[in-house]
């Protein structure tokens, strides 16, 4: 309970390693930082271990945070759990859709330093800072509305604000509450924004289109009932969909994503607008980018780009996984390997797999 006497506190050395960040210039740390540091210091993901330490502590101390997030993180211990886990997700799954490109969302720089997770890749307003933003605010929602349906939280539960009839089905069951989830997203990520600035404009649009993407996907659940099967009545409720739909759903709203700038009104910031007019107007659900990507080709320590130089390359994809691309130009080599794996598996009444063990002739691309 928040305010009650504590015994147990922060390590000392966390406590300091936050400090030390902040002076050394925690300039590109967000809110992500916070749950992933945490999980990796001092495995804090699992809300029964929270309990044993000062999470509130952790939230306070974290001064990269604006302090409604300080107050949001400390408001108890699975309020926290949900935070690190939506990071988590937002992490994994923007490395899985990424896992074939150029840029793979990962960072050269170690993650124990408490740099920005993503590396100083952040400071360049392109459009992977731009599905960075959009992914980790959906996350976040998606993973505070299932705390809520789980009975994680005290300050939520079930949706029921929509119990209205249809006309072959009606509303019941346990609706997942997507806007105390997406609500709790915006009070939370939002806050750390500036909406005077070109850079705090675009975080702020690619954070509401990340929850938008969650939002316009809740899935419709039914299950009928009725006298020997016969289904007289359907009730239905909404459920989240998988966030691996919201991670694809954002791809290719990042392969779309629109190329904007500032509009200024009497010397104030206004609004983004997009840099080509003959195109669309802008719209909330859009991805939006300030500034070109770059081409990710060639090791940068500075920025925690990795480069593709020993990357695995498809030889015989045309796209973005293939040598020709991965590589850069530079070529790349071929390597055999020989590996085992199960095989000739078959089911053994009752109740049991078994398998041989067979080589393999594996061939691997490796870009130059």
């Amino acid at each position: 309970m928040i305010g009650s006497k504590r015994n147990n506190h922060v390590p000392p050395l966390m406590t300091f390693t936050l400090l030390i960040a902040v002076c050394m210039g925690f300039a590109y740390a967000s809110w992500w930082d916070l749950g992933l540091h945490a999980l990796q210091n001092v495995g804090l993901f699992d809300p029964n271990a929270l309990m044993h330490h000062n999470h509130e502590d952790i939230c306070k101390n974290a001064l990269h945070l604006s302090n409604e997030q300080r107050r949001m993180c400390a408001r108890s211990p699975r309020v926290f759990s949900a935070i690190v886990q939506g990071a988590k997700m937002g992490q994994e799954e923007c490395q899985h859709q990424f896992r074939n490109s150029r840029w793979n969302c990962t960072t050269s720089q170690p993650s124990s330093d408490l740099q920005d997770i993503y590396g100083d890749v952040m400071r360049i307003k392109s459009r992977e800072t731009a599905y960075i933003h959009a992914i980790n605010a959906a996350s976040l929602a998606w993973s505070i509305t299932r705390a809520c349906s789980r009975g994680d939280l005290t300050e939520c539960s079930c949706d029921n604000t929509i119990r209205r009839k249809q006309r072959k089905w009606q509303w019941g069951g346990c609706s997942e509450d997507i806007n105390y989830g997406v609500l709790f997203s915006r009070k939370f990520i939002d806050s750390q924004e500036s909406n005077e600035t070109a850079a705090g404009l675009m975080n702020l649009h690619n954070n509401e289109a990340g929850r938008r993407a969650l939002r316009s996907r809740m899935q419709r659940v039914c299950k009928c009932h009725g006298v020997s099967g016969s289904c007289s009545i359907r009730v239905c409720w909404r459920r989240l969909p998988a966030l691996r739909a919201i991670g694809e759903a954002l791809g290719q709203l990042y392969d779309g994503a629109s190329h904007v700038k500032l509009i200024e009104r009497d010397g104030r910031v206004s609004k983004l607008r997009r840099r080509d007019p003959q195109y669309k107007k802008l719209i909330k659900s859009d991805l939006v980018y300030l500034e070109d990507s770059p081409d990710y080709c060639d090791r940068d320590d500075e920025l925690g780009i990795l480069g593709t130089k020993g990357r695995l390359c498809n030889r015989t994809s045309p796209g973005i996984d293939g040598c020709k691309i991965m590589c850069c130009g530079r070529g790349h080599q071929t390597r055999i390997r020989f590996v085992e794996e199960k095989c000739k598996c078959r089911f053994v009444w009752c109740c049991d797999v078994k398998c041989e063990m067979c080589n393999h002739r594996r061939e691997e691309h490796i870009c130059n």
